[in-house]
Order: structure tokens, then C-alpha cells, then sequence
């Protein structure tokens, strides 16, 4: 099974790409000298000549503020680029495994979102991505669209990282403290893409939306905090964090207040595998950070 992944540069397919795979699958690691979603009519041409048989596309324009004043470019990328993708899958009859985003909702539920619950994306980049999800919907029938948020991981620009880089300079910050979701590491969705993958290998027929986060919730002040607890262990020092409302931190792009999503569908059709991965944002939070500062020891456990 060769498996076409796209946006290797990126968090997540890098962690995927990173990833050993098990016997008779091999990568097809594609950036963007290869499979380019922001030229969608050369895709169909490079899909034929690398000749795979899955395609995983986490590559994406993620730029969420400046996609509202370049949004021809977060369509091509997040809309047509998918589209093309898909129509490219159905022609030579594979899967594509689609990820998304939370920005597909308004944010203003209460509780955990379902899949099936309606979207209402507030901003042109969570429009870009639900459009493509319904290009990638209608076009081909063997798909699995997975939707993830708050996404980091122990390289790249993220909000954890962020935070380090910000925190080491200053003593005090302020971060948005209205607004809830679930830290999720790159290396977690990679596995979940890689199990769904075994699942298509074994002929386990996974299809359709389904979410994955990790368990529980928090806000960005929480996350900065539980950052900064950590980061004290190895810095002798601790930057306040002052909470403060969306309305003072104002943004070109509207973000949803509330992105806790449901993981029961997938945990529904993953159900046979293992691999999984089923841990809470702190426990995860702490394993990225061990490769980003490096594990506790006595000295820094003190």
C-alpha cells in the first residue's frame, strides 16, 4: 500500500511521515513541488505519476487571520485543492483521508461536537474548509474527512510554542481566557491517520466525518498556564498569565468560543485497534514538552 501524504513540511504530516509504517505500506512524502493544492489542475497529472494507492491530505492554508483578506488563495488551497484531490482519488478508484478543522462551527454549542451537528463557520478560513469538505464529500464515496483543533507540536509555529518563545522574554501575559477547546498533539493525530490507514490496509471499510481530539478541555490562558508550570521546572521562573476576554484581544478573524469536539464516531469505527490514542491534554501537553525543554529529572522535578 503506498500512502501519498501531502504537506510534509507541516505539523502534522511530518509527524505522519516521521512515523515507521508497518509491513506493506510505504510513504509517498509529497510537499508542495509535488502535489501543489494551490494550482489544483496540475494535481489530477501528479496523482497519475506517483501513482499511490491512499492519499492523506493534512496540508492546508492556516493562515486564519489573513485569510480574510486573501481569501482566493485559502479557497484554491482549502476548497479546490481538496476537490481536485478527491476527483483525482475517484478516478483512479482510492481513498483520501481529508483533514479539517473545528472552524467549521460557530463555537456557540454547549456541548461536545457531534460530527453530523450542523456547521456555521464564522470566518473565510473555516468556509475554505468546510467547502472542501463537501467537494471531497460529493466527488468521492471512499473518504474519511477528520476534523481536529488546537493543534501544536514540539517544533513549528504554534501556540505552545508561542508561549515558550514569549514566555522566556517576559514576566507577565495576557491570554484569551473565553474561549474553550482541546489541546491535540501533532504526533496524536498522526497516529490516528496511521491507524486509520492499518484499518484500509486490513479492509476495514472506516468512511465518512468523525473528530478527534484529546479528552478533556481548557482555554488558551489554561494551556499558557499548565506551559508556563512546566516551563518554571526548567527556568527558575514562572510569567504570570493575566486572563482577559476575546473582546480585548481583538483579531481580524471571529475564532469559535467553544471547539470541544465528540470522539465517539471514531472511537465507534476504530474500536478494533489499539493504537489509538485516548489521553487527556495534560498528559499530552507534558510528553511534547519533554521534547521541547527535555524530560524532568530530580534536579528540574524539585
Amino acid at each position: 500500500m503506498q500512502v501519498l501524504v501531502t504537506g510534509i513540511t507541516g505539523q502534522v504530516g511530518g509527524a505522519l511521515v516521521a512515523r515507521s509504517t508497518p509491513d506493506g505500506m510505504n510513504w509517498i512524502p509529497a510537499g508542495r513541488d509535488r502535489v501543489d493544492l494551490s494550482a489544483p489542475r496540475s494535481i489530477a497529472a501528479a496523482i497519475d505519476a506517483l501513482a499511490p494507492d491512499a492519499v492523506v491530505n493534512p496540508a492546508a492554508y492556516t493562515a486564519v487571520d489573513v485569510a480574510e483578506t486573501d481569501q482566493e488563495t485559502a479557497f484554491r488551497v482549502n476548497r479546490d485543492g481538496p476537490a481536485a484531490l478527491a476527483a483525482a482519488c475517484a478516478a483512479r478508484g482510492i481513498p483520501l483521508l481529508q483533514v479539517s478543522t473545528d472552524y467549521v462551527f460557530d463555537g456557540t454549542g454547549s456541548r461536545p461536537y457531534r460530527p453530523s451537528d450542523p456547521v456555521a463557520p464564522l470566518g473565510a478560513y473555516g468556509t475554505s474548509k468546510q467547502e472542501g469538505e463537501e467537494a471531497v464529500r460529493s466527488t468521492l464515496a471512499d473518504h474519511v474527512i477528520l476534523r481536529t483543533a488546537w493543534v501544536y507540536a514540539a517544533t513549528g509555529k504554534n501556540f505552545v510554542n508561542t508561549m515558550l518563545r514569549v514566555g522566556a522574554e517576559r514576566d507577565e501575559l495576557r491570554v484569551v481566557a473565553d474561549q474553550r477547546g482541546t489541546p491535540t498533539p501533532a504526533e496524536d493525530i498522526a497516529t490516528v491517520l496511521l491507524t486509520v490507514l492499518k484499518a484500509w490496509q486490513a479492509g476495514v471499510a472506516v468512511r465518512g466525518t468523525h473528530h478527534f481530539t484529546c479528552s478533556g478541555e481548557t482555554t488558551w490562558h489554561g494551556l499558557a498556564d499548565a506551559v508556563f508550570r512546566r516551563a518554571e521546572r526548567h527556568w527558575g521562573r514562572r510569567p504570570i498569565v493575566h486572563p482577559i476576554g476575546t473582546a480585548d484581544y481583538p483579531t481580524p478573524a471571529a475564532r469559535p468560543a467553544y471547539s470541544v469536539l465528540d470522539n465517539s464516531t471514531l472511537d465507534a469505527a476504530l474500536a478494533g485497534f489499539s493504537a489509538v490514542p485516548r489521553q487527556s491534554w495534560e498528559a499530552a501537553l507534558d510528553a511534547v514538552l519533554d521534547a521541547r525543554l527535555g524530560p524532568l529529572t530530580e534536579n528540574t522535578a524539585r
